[in-house]
């Protein structure tokens, strides 16, 4: 009979700020995860109340209940990493959170020369809700491309292209302004391949000038200054959650 405090290792993890389940398996998967001395394995599951539990050489403790939960939304420059470190001492977004006391992670990505809309948050269960493949959460952007789009080009956009050997979703892209030799795009994605809007507009002879995400799913930028940040209100995280098919805790 399973023991009705067990959970997988790598919910644990994330759980406890480690990281996003994702990355938490991959950490798993390399060996860096040990649980009472011996190395994890994919799909084990642990008691958090008896098993020791370390990632490297940081021990996890069963602060589950203690530990408060954050949610950010951040205005994301242009000329920032996604990511919470980097070998290389370039800027990430982490740099634009020094009041942020818990150890939080990004919610998906925006390239270093995309700007808008970030979540971070140190909820392992929210980022699985928001990034599952499954739940397709409407992304909005802003797109300013150049030279002027064809009808033939828009066409293309919106019924999908192939990109690394697989086509992208169906999409919707409106005409917002157009000048000569500079035009701005609505896009609305349900899928989120790496650096997509940008291999989109470059297979159909487009430079992309700017790109800002304006809103994912329910959760909209709004007037949030650039580089600044604010928490998500009890009702927004609900909100999100209730659109990936979370049900809420009785």
């Amino acid at each position: 009979m399973a023991n009705k405090n067990e959970i997988r290792l790598q919910k644990f993890m994330a759980e406890q700020g480690v990281d996003s389940r994702r990355k938490c398996e991959e950490l798993i998967a390399a060996g860096k995860v040990r649980v009472n001395g011996h190395v994890a394995q994919l799909g084990d599951k642990i008691n958090p109340y008896k098993d020791l539990v370390t990632v490297g050489k940081k021990k996890l403790n069963m602060n589950i209940k203690k530990r408060k939960m954050v949610y950010i939304m951040l205005h994301k420059p242009r000329g920032y990493l996604t990511t919470v470190s980097d070998e290389r001492g370039r800027k990430t977004v982490m740099d634009l959170l020094p009041d942020i006391q818990e150890r939080v992670y990004p919610v998906g990505r925006l390239d270093k020369d995309s700007e808008g809309l970030l979540i971070l948050t140190n909820d392992g269960s929210f980022t699985h809700a928001m990034t599952h493949p499954s739940h397709e959460f409407a992304k909005v952007y802003r797109v300013t491309v150049r030279p002027a789009v064809t009808d033939e080009a828009l066409d293309k956009l919106r019924h999908g292209l192939e990109l690394d050997g697989r086509m992208t979703a169906p999409c919707e892209v409106t005409v917002l302004t157009q000048e000569e030799n500079r035009v701005v795009l609505e896009f609305i994605l349900h899928e989120g391949r790496n650096r997509q809007i940008r291999r989109m507009c470059e297979a159909v002879g487009l430079e992309v000038a700017r790109l800002k995400r304006t809103a994912v799913g329910s959760l909209k930028l709004g007037m949030l200054g650039q580089g600044k940040y604010r928490e998500l209100s009890e009702q927004e995280v609900k909100k999100l959650l209730r659109s990936a098919g979370h049900r809420e805790k009785a």
